[in-house]
C-alpha cells in the first residue's frame, strides 16, 4: 500500500543516499543533538541540510506529495516542529477569506466591515469580531499562529485540565485552588501562584555546592520511531486530502456504539456539514475538545456535526507521549476493528462530545483519503464540496478558524428547515 511502484522505491532510496551522508559528513564529527524536555518538538538538527534538500526538491518536483517533505526532514534530524516537514507547506484553505468578506459586506469601501454593513445577527458578528473592537478587519482573519503556540492561557489551561479532556470544570478549578492555597488560608498569594504554575521551581533558590544539578533533558523520538509513525500513518496521512471546492468522496461508517451507520452523502444538503477527525492519544486534539463542543452547541441547529475516529497518533508501541501518561492515556495501536471501537468508546466517554462519533476502517479508508490523522477539520457545502479545510493537525487544528468560515457560509446560504 505504501510503495505502489518501483519508481517510488528507487526515488526514496536515492533520496536517502543524498540526505544521510549530508547529515554526518566524513570530515566532521557527529553533532550531538540538543532536544528540549518533555514533548517539545524543535526544528531540524541540521537546518542547512534541511533547507538545501527542500530547495532542491521544490525545484525538481514542485507537485511532490506532502509526505516526502516529512520524510526528508526526519532523515535530516527534525523532531517535526510547526515549520518542518509537511507543516511547512500545509495551510488552511477556505472560500471565505478576508477578500471575499470585503467584496460581500464592505459597502463603503473603507477596508472595514461594521455591524451595520453585516447582514447576519449580532451573535454571528460577535463571533467574527475576534479582537472585540466592533469592526471586522483583516486582523480578525489572521490565524497564522499555530494551534500549539505557548501562551499564558494555554499553559494555565493544561494545568487546570487534570483529566485531559479539553474541558476545565468547576471541580478542577476548585482542586487547583486547594492545591495552590498553601496552609489552607482561604486565598492564593503571589508566591503560591508562582509555585503552583512552576512546581519544579524551588521555593528558595539554592546555590550551595551540595545542590544537585538539573536532570538532563529527555530525548525526543528516534528517527526510526518517526519513520515508522510516518509510514504507518500514525503522525499523519500519506495523502494530502481533497482540495478546496473538490467534491468530498462519499463514505459509510458505523458509530462507535455500533447502533447505526452514517453515510456522508445523506448528511449533505439541508445544512453545512462539519467533519471532524481525531483520535484518543493525540493530546492536542483532546485539548481542543472543549472548543469543538462549544462550536457544536452554538451551531447545532444550523449545521450537521460528525466526527470520524482515526488511527492512534501516540500509542505506547509507537511515539508514546509523557503528557498522555500524566492523564492516564496509554494504549497500544488497535490491531482489530473491535479493538479500535473499544478505544473510540473510551474516547467518547472521556470527551463527552454531543454529536455522532464514527469509527474508521482498519484500512484507514476515510482518514487516509481526507488526510484526517492525527486531527483535521472540514466544512462541506450543500453540494458536497469542500468549502474549508484546515492545515494539518496538530498545529493547524483550529476550531475557531473553521467557525469563521461556517458563520460566513451561513450568511451566504442560510440553513433550510
Amino acid at each position: 500500500m505504501l510503495f505502489q511502484n518501483s519508481v517510488l522505491q528507487i526515488g526514496l532510496f536515492i533520496l536517502s543516499l543524498l540526505i544521510l551522508p549530508a547529515t554526518l559528513k566524513a570530515d566532521e564529527p557527529p553533532q550531538k543533538s540538543s532536544r528540549p524536555p518533555g514533548n517539545a518538538m524543535p526544528a531540524a538538527a541540521n537546518p542547512n541540510v534541511q533547507e538545501s534538500v527542500m530547495k532542491a526538491l521544490a525545484e525538481a518536483w514542485p507537485n511532490r506529495p506532502e509526505w516526502l517533505d516529512m520524510y526528508t526532514d526526519i532523515l535530516a534530524g527534525s523532531q517535526l516542529g510547526p515549520n518542518d516537514g509537511w507543516f511547512r507547506r500545509s495551510v488552511s484553505r477556505t472560500r471565505f477569506d478576508w477578500i471575499s468578506a470585503l467584496k460581500r459586506f464592505d459597502r463603503d469601501g473603507n477596508q472595514e466591515i461594521s455591524k451595520a454593513e453585516f447582514s447576519g445577527s449580532d451573535n454571528d458578528f460577535a463571533r467574527l469580531d475576534r479582537d472585540r473592537d466592533r469592526l471586522l478587519t483583516i486582523a480578525d482573519f489572521d490565524f497564522q499562529e499555530n494551534a500549539l503556540a505557548p501562551t499564558p492561557g494555554s499553559m494555565f489551561f493544561r494545568m487546570m485540565d487534570r483529566d485531559g479532556n479539553g474541558k476545565v470544570t468547576m471541580t478542577e478549578l476548585d482542586g487547583f485552588f486547594k492545591r495552590a492555597d498553601t496552609g489552607s488560608m482561604g486565598f492564593i498569594s503571589l508566591a503560591d501562584m508562582k509555585q503552583a504554575l512552576d512546581p519544579k521551581r524551588p521555593a528558595t533558590a539554592s546555590k550551595s555546592a551540595g545542590s544537585k544539578p538539573p536532570q538532563a533533558a529527555a530525548e525526543g523520538p528516534s528517527k526510526e520511531t518517526l519513520i515508522k509513525g510516518l509510514f504507518q500513518q500514525e503522525i499523519g496521512s500519506l495523502q494530502d486530502g481533497p482540495a478546496l471546492n473538490e467534491k468530498a468522496r462519499d463514505f459509510t461508517l458505523k458509530t462507535n456504539d455500533g447502533k447505526q451507520q452514517v453515510t456522508l452523502s445523506k448528511l449533505v444538503g439541508p445544512k453545512p456539514v462539519v467533519l471532524i477527525f481525531g483520535n484518543f492519544t493525540c493530546g492536542p486534539f483532546r485539548m481542543q475538545a472543549g472548543n469543538v463542543e462549544k462550536l457544536y452547541r452554538r451551531y447545532m441547529d444550523r449545521a450537521t456535526f460528525v466526527m470520524v475516529y482515526v488511527r492512534e497518533a501516540h500509542p505506547s508501541d509507537g511515539w508514546q507521549m509523557e503528557s498522555n501518561d500524566q492523564v492516564g492515556v496509554r494504549l497500544t495501536q488497535p490491531k482489530t476493528y473491535d479493538e479500535r471501537v473499544q478505544v473510540a468508546q473510551v474516547c467518547g466517554q472521556r470527551l463527552e462530545l454531543g454529536f455522532p462519533m464514527l469509527v474508521d476502517t482498519m484500512e484507514d479508508t476515510v482518514g487516509a483519503y481526507f488526510s484526517g490523522m492525527p486531527s483535521r477539520l472540514y466544512l462541506i457545502d450543500s453540494d458536497g464540496k469542500i468549502a474549508f479545510k484546515n492545515a494539518r493537525g496538530p498545529f493547524g487544528f483550529k476550531p475557531e478558524e473553521l467557525e469563521q468560515s461556517l458563520v460566513l457560509m451561513l450568511q451566504q446560504t442560510p440553513a433550510k428547515n
